[in-house]
């Protein structure tokens, strides 16, 4: 395609002449100030730049940050007075007490194991394998546990991306897909853990009751052994009073309840594995009992018998399924979220969810598999019970195995205790009490789950509610955020979470209620995953997990896996759980809660601000979903095609990118033009915006384009423009300094990318033809992939060298290997480390290791700043592989940088540069030229390095000068990308 003219000024080397005003020889007495100053002098007193610090990206409310110097302060170059901002959260009283943080043992794997093993693994787990037999058996328990891991991973993802507070899952959904799901699986999650509460108390309860049937002739205390209902209410309520008051005497004491209650569970499922090496009798049953009932021990023909299924009609009277069976058994590895609600009493959440979490599924995994496999050896799957039959030594009676109608009918003839077969695993809940040895401890092994369920319940569900309450999602619900003590425990929440617990408690039937809780917690896990496929499609740069083992497809995977088993598993209540969501994330649609927490749902709406722009307009800023939208001055793209490269790698598939040519007011005709540069854009695979601003001054046609640009929020925050390397031409200069300062006045971030051969070539460029191969074997259909090839010749006509060519794709076809060093000398808004994170996730730069250099104060704070740079970069998930403090930054540069400099100054047209401009900025013009210093000592051999651009200051410094400094600094480097933020923060480590 034809190309257009070239925009004039910022590549071309024109002739230099000597200034003749700084000599390194002249005499101390009319320039002895020049670079001499007080030698112990700390860097904090020569500027009021800010280096990296913590502290400055604590506040999440907004971007802007006030420790960090302001722009304008920057810019007029002193600190101003603020005024302090009233703290957002009140006059909060002071909490008193012990603060009690859990560690990933005690704190998450400890109530993962507790809530896992439930009662199911004593009461259920041989129901299972009964009925589905080993194959099926163990495939129910695996397929379970995928479920549960592929949601572990998810959550692990979203709990490492960021310090998560209190509320558990609720606060990670919330916070990666916005309030609105967020707020319906808080109320959710809340209603169904205080169901839980009633239905693991009554639990305990039954299980109490046929312990003491097992013991004595109790008959009950108002009712009778088979209707034990009002029994169950009566001891029900002070056990769930006690666990009231257990709850609001502290974490301390629920884990020390909790810990010994594991100790029961560790113990009852020790004697069940010694009982399976005790042939005879147990303390529980006699041997005739035992084996009639279907203990047969460890046997190859049991197991033969009980590989595959025998599914047998229900309580319900239809016959039972693998589906059947796969939602029995799910309930009992719902459990993954006990230590994640507490995320607000962890040290270190983003540690102690995915290590204690994962640990616990693969824990009880493997227990869950082992004691399957030994039900399989151990008990038949069916046992009439009648001892007659285990001692039949004459023959006459059947085998106890043995469940056909004419046995059956046999059993009836010769009247016999059991006439049909109601024991063996597919029948008799009790089986675990006749493998174990006592018998006993199994029942203390139903109290240790059903009791450390419910005090989970208990805890968990009020910190969800005091979360959501914090949030002030729904009206009046800000009641509940109220905390108490040290750890702000939710005394109001727990009275809540008890009073819905007793009235459950009271209405004593809960299977469908639980069914439902079950649902709750399938919509959770569901969403849960969502949040992860949703965060990483949106491609935003907040989203930085620092857990790596997750795939957005395998959560995807696993969302639709637990939606479909909501319905597969129960229809009308995975309708009724999906009405209750929807009704919930109507209101909040309805209501348009003030919340402002950077999640994937916000970023989406900025991808598709093209067709939602309206949609873009009512979202507010947050740090979370910044990206750069670059503002190009590019001239004609194709004369600059190595700037346009690199801007297309910060913006590609995530960012605007707009790019700017500048042209004088007399080339009016441009529809022509403007339609060959999009054909050249969209044949180069660029999707960029071009824009043309019709100016013959170039500071003030950008100053047209970047306050014209854009339209809302889909504006650029970042201008990005090459080197100007014309040295002669002091109004060119002028301008383009002029270009800078109006930019960083619009509160624009700024980049200036500096290439060692330049970045335009439409000198050397006189035509381009572009091959696109289409990659897509379907005919007829338009690809999206595609190879694209350029063939560049000369002005003469012929192809221009391959060093040329290879100059020019720099940054699109080479793929480097080496270090990306940046910079990072004072403090904007992270703005100089969140480019090449970018950078890194680009094929072209992906193997590059990244070093960060800052600058200290002081020479003595060397150690505790390199610790402090190296923590921060870790909180904010950025990999790095070294960091470097420069102390001395203050030090005299070396004389020979000097005479360097003071060479590259005479090639400025004269009066450009005063001696009182030189006096004035001693300072500065040291601090550069020993960063230059440290640039060539430490740099030369980077891919790129990233540097923070001085700050150019209206009145203070000449333009001529201030080019110098960033001549100096980048000469004879490998490509360097000046870049400076605009003081707002760009990087936070919160979630």
């Amino acid at each position: 395609m034809p190309l257009g003219e070239k925009n004039g000024g910022y590549e071309d080397d024109g002739p230099q002449r000597s200034a003749g005003f700084l000599s390194v020889n002249q005499q101390p007495a009319a320039y002895g100030n020049t670079y001499v100053y007080e030698p112990d002098k700390s860097l904090s007193r020569m500027t009021v730049e800010a280096l990296p610090s913590e502290e400055h990206y604590r506040k999440l409310s907004s971007i802007h940050v006030d420790q960090r110097p302001t722009m304008e302060e920057l810019m007029v170059g002193e600190k101003m007075h603020k005024i302090e901002e009233e703290n957002e959260a009140g006059d909060m009283p002071k909490l008193s007490g012990k603060v009690v943080k859990f560690g990933w043992i005690e704190g998450v794997f400890m109530r993962c194991l507790l809530n896992i093993w439930g009662v199911m693994l004593f009461l259920r787990l041989t129901w299972v394998i009964g009925q589905a037999g080993l194959i099926q058996g163990l495939l129910v328990i695996t397929l379970c546990n995928v479920v549960t891991g592929v949601t572990a991973l998810s959550m692990s993802a979203v709990a490492t991306n960021g310090q998560i507070a209190s509320g558990g899952v609720y606060y990670m959904i919330s916070r990666a897909l916005g309030p609105e799901f967020g707020g319906a699986i808080g109320i959710m999650f809340t209603v169904a853990n205080s169901i839980s509460v009633a239905t693991y108390t009554l639990g305990f309860c039954d299980n109490l009751f046929d312990l003491i049937y097992d013991l004595s002739d109790f008959q009950g205390i108002v009712a009778d052994r088979e209707n034990r209902l009002n029994d169950l209410r009566i001891i029900g309520t002070p056990v769930l009073i006690l666990i009231l008051v257990l709850a609001v005497i502290g974490m301390e004491w629920v884990t020390r309840v909790q810990k010994l209650l594991l100790l029961m569970l560790i113990l009852a499922q020790i004697d069940m594995l010694v009982g399976t090496f005790l042939p005879k009798e147990n303390a529980y049953a006699s041997d005739e009992e035992r084996h009639a009932k279907g203990f047969t021990g460890w046997s190859v023909d049991t197991a033969k018998d009980n590989v595959y299924d025998d599914y047998l009609i229900g309580d319900s009277g239809q016959r039972e399924d693998f589906m059947s069976v796969f939602g029995v058994f799910f309930t009992a590895v719902t459990g993954i979220v006990a230590g994640a609600n507490l995320s607000g009493d962890l040290k270190d959440p983003g540690l102690a969810i995915p290590k204690g979490t994962l640990l616990a599924i693969g824990f009880t995994y493997v227990t869950y598999i082992i004691f399957g496999i030994m039900v399989g050896f151990n008990f038949v799957k069916q046992a009439s019970g009648n001892t007659e039959e285990y001692l039949n030594t004459s023959g006459v009676y059947p085998d106890i195995a043995n469940c056909t109608d004419a046995a059956n009918a046999e059993r009836v003839r010769l009247n016999l205790t059991y006439t049909s077969c109601g024991f063996g695993s597919a029948h008799d809940q009790k089986v675990m009490t006749y493998i174990s040895g006592t018998g006993y401890l199994v029942y203390l092994g139903c109290y240790g789950a059903t009791l450390s369920s419910a005090i989970a319940s208990l805890v968990g569900a009020p910190r969800v509610l005091q979360a959501v309450g914090k949030d002030k999602l729904y009206p009046k619900i800000d009641f509940f955020a109220k905390g108490n003590g040290a750890n702000n425990d939710p005394f109001r929440g727990y009275i809540l979470v008890f009073l819905i617990a007793f009235g459950c408690l009271m209405i004593g039937e809960l299977n469908a209620i639980g069914k439902l809780a079950s649902n709750f917690f399938l919509a959770a896990y569901a969403l849960m995953n969502l949040s992860v496929f949703h965060s990483s499609m949106t491609k935003s740069p907040g989203w930085r997990p620092s857990f790596k083992f997750y795939n957005p497809w395998v959560s995807l995977a696993g969302c639709i896996v637990c939606i479909a088993l909501m319905f597969l598993i129960d229809l009308i209540l995975a309708i009724s759980t999906i009405a209750a969501v929807a009704i919930l994330y109507g209101f909040m649609v309805y209501l348009k809660p003030e919340s402002n927490w950077g999640s994937s749902a916000e970023a989406l709406v900025f991808l598709n601000a093209l067709n939602n722009t309206h949609s873009l307009n009512e979202l507010k800023d947050h740090v979370k979903t910044y990206r750069p939208k670059i503002l190009l001055l590019s001239g004609n793209p194709a004369h600059r095609q190595p700037l346009l490269d690199f801007a297309n790698l910060l913006t590609k598939k995530m960012s605007l990118l707009i790019c700017a040519h500048i042209m004088p007011e007399k080339e009016q005709d441009t529809e022509a033009f403007k339609e060959n540069i999009q054909a050249w854009l969209r044949d180069h695979g660029i999707k960029s915006f071009y824009a043309i601003s019709h100016n013959d001054s170039f500071s003030q046609g950008v100053k047209n384009a970047i306050s014209l640009a854009g339209l809302g929020k889909l504006s650029p925050n970042m201008v990005l423009m090459g080197y100007n390397s014309n040295k002669d031409d002091i109004n060119n200069i002028n301008e383009y300094f002029d270009s800078l300062l109006f930019s960083f006045e619009k509160k624009m971030a700024v980049g200036i990318l500096k290439l060692p051969n330049g970045t335009d070539y439409s000198s050397q460029v006189g035509s381009e033809e572009t091959i696109i191969e289409n990659l897509n074997s379907n005919k007829g259909k338009e690809s999206k992939r595609a190879n694209i090839e350029a063939i560049y010749r000369g002005v003469d006509g012929k192809p221009l060298p391959k060093s040329v060519v290879d100059e020019i794709q720099q940054f699109n076809k080479s793929k480097r290997e080496g270090v990306i060093d940046v910079w990072w000398l004072f403090d904007d808004g992270g703005l100089a480390l969140l480019l090449p994170y970018i950078l890194k996730t680009r094929k072209q730069f992906a193997d590059c290791k990244l070093r960060v250099f800052s600058l200290s104060n002081r020479p003595e704070d060397f150690d505790e700043n390199t610790r402090n740079l190296a923590n921060l970069l870790a909180k904010f998930r950025i990999e790095f592989s070294e960091v470097l403090i420069i102390p001395d930054i203050t030090k005299k540069a070396k004389p020979e940088t000097k005479a360097e400099f003071e060479k590259l100054l005479a090639g400025y047209p004269l009066g450009s540069i005063q001696p009182s401009d030189i006096a004035a900025n001693s300072e500065r013009t040291n601090r550069h030229l020993r960063t230059a210093e440290l640039l060539r000592e430490k740099s030369m051999a980077s891919e790129l390095i990233i540097l923070t651009l001085p700050l150019p200051r209206r009145g203070q410094c000449p333009p001529a000068m201030y080019m110098a400094w960033l001549d100096i600094m980048a000469k004879g480097l490998p490509p360097v990308l000046f870049t400076r933020g605009n003081q707002t923060s760009v990087l936070t480590y919160y979630s």
